[in-house]
């Protein structure tokens, strides 16, 4: 079977899918097939994530995850109530615990209102009106933050998609890319789709997607496993809103909060431990052509060397339900082992450089007919509508022969 279109988008994500909805919308006509290897949208980062709208506090004053967390939220705040998704605007609280982390946190303040963010400094006392079981010497409130059904958003772009002429083919894994006159050929072993332009928003797969479209990414992705645990109903009350730690920037990642979903649910995590298979959601999930590739990875050791004092402390919390609770008393003094259940965990297609650089920014880039999202870190899905109209300009780029940068941001 084959199939014809303009442009084929690789991946059934929120990103891939908020990328065919925006070239449904700018270009009306335009033929857009996405492929997605799993029998549904969202099985993977999209569907496994704590579901927070971030507000954009954290994130480098200009870089592209500042613009499009900040102008994001407000755009997914907007598309959820229009189409009856379920979010709430609740704000979240970034605690220091430490007087050791005043500093970094008058610094998250300063970043906060140079991207235009509400932050608002508390003292104990004030921290008591928000979250009266939550400790800590000082606090900032962000008005921005909320939570969403984000697997909802992506199925809700999909049908959106689809109502405009796009086709979601589901249980579609891409297995090779070649050219053949003026057109990308993708196989997916039951059917060819022959595109003009190819966008690759495959996620935890995205470099072996480029390297089969003949492309050198200059990144591999090292996956990092989130698990969260949620707490017992009987003590949700607990916790009201979303409940941060003050970030360590000799860490990569936010290290372990307090999340109240859209549906009550309270999820305490993540955690970052290595991941031994892509999409390696227990440890006992272990795929040998992944871990080989990582371990071949010069960057993976280089990574290891950088931050092992920070991952012994991950695996043992991972491997400790006391040791994690006791990381979450910090915040929470309440919490016992016992008010703890384990949660579904997700897997972090962190971008890598061969020196050991983890790319913290969204990475677009491609030539030709390709465009390749090797990087989407959170805040991907906040920023899911303006980074899919910034991908759907660079493929509908590709179509009409328009300049376009080759890299957005690194």
């Amino acid at each position: 079977m084959a199939h014809e279109c303009d442009v084929v988008v690789v991946g059934g994500g929120i990103v891939g899918l908020s990328t065919a909805y925006a070239i449904t919308r700018a270009a009306p006509g335009t033929r857009v097939t996405v492929l997605e290897k799993e029998p549904a949208p969202a099985r993977h980062q999209t569907g496994r994530n704590s579901g927070v709208i971030h507000s954009g506090v954290y994130y480098r004053p200009g870089s592209l995850k500042a613009r499009y967390a900040v102008r994001g939220a407000a755009e997914m705040v907007d598309f959820c109530a229009e189409h009856g998704i379920a979010h709430e605007v609740t704000g979240k609280l970034i605690v220091a615990t430490d007087r050791a982390e005043l500093p970094r946190l008058h610094a998250l303040v300063q970043r906060g209102r140079e991207n235009g963010i509400p932050v608002r400094e508390l003292v104990p006392s004030q921290i008591a009106e928000y979250e009266p079981h939550v400790r800590g010497v000082a606090a900032i409130h962000v008005g921005t933050t909320g939570v969403a059904d984000f697997t909802a958003v992506a199925r809700t772009l999909a049908r959106l998609a689809e109502e405009a002429g796009a086709r979601v083919r589901y249980g579609c894994e891409v297995r090779s890319i070649t050219r053949h006159a003026g057109r990308v050929v993708v196989g997916t072993g039951p059917a060819e789709i022959r595109a003009r332009v190819l966008v690759n928003c495959a996620g935890l797969h995205c470099d072996r997607v480029a390297r089969l479209a003949g492309t050198d990414p200059g990144m591999r992705i090292v996956p990092f496993r989130g698990e969260f645990y949620a707490l017992a109903p009987a003590r949700r009350h607990l916790v009201r809103g979303l409940v941060y730690p003050v970030p360590d920037p000799a860490f990569p990642f936010l290290g372990v909060h307090l999340t109240r979903g859209v549906d009550g649910t309270v999820h305490i995590g993540p955690n970052a431990v290595p991941a031994l298979a892509r999409e390696g959601y227990r440890w006992r999930d272990v795929d040998l052509r992944d871990l080989a590739g990582t371990a071949a990875f010069p960057g993976t050791w280089r990574i290891a060397r950088r931050h092992w004092r920070y991952e012994v402390d991950e695996i043992h919390r991972s491997l400790s339900k006391r040791a994690f609770t006791a990381a979450v008393r910090r915040l929470l003094p309440d919490v016992t082992p016992d008010d703890l259940r384990p949660a579904p965990s997700g897997v972090r297609a962190q971008a890598v450089l061969a020196d050991g650089t983890l790319v913290d920014d969204f990475l677009l880039t491609g030539s030709g007919p390709f465009v390749h999202v090797l990087n989407a870190p959170s805040p991907a899905a906040t920023a899911a509508l303006p980074i899919g109209r910034e991908i759907a300009s660079r493929a509908l780029g590709s179509l009409t022969g328009a300049p376009r940068p080759s890299v957005a941001s690194r």
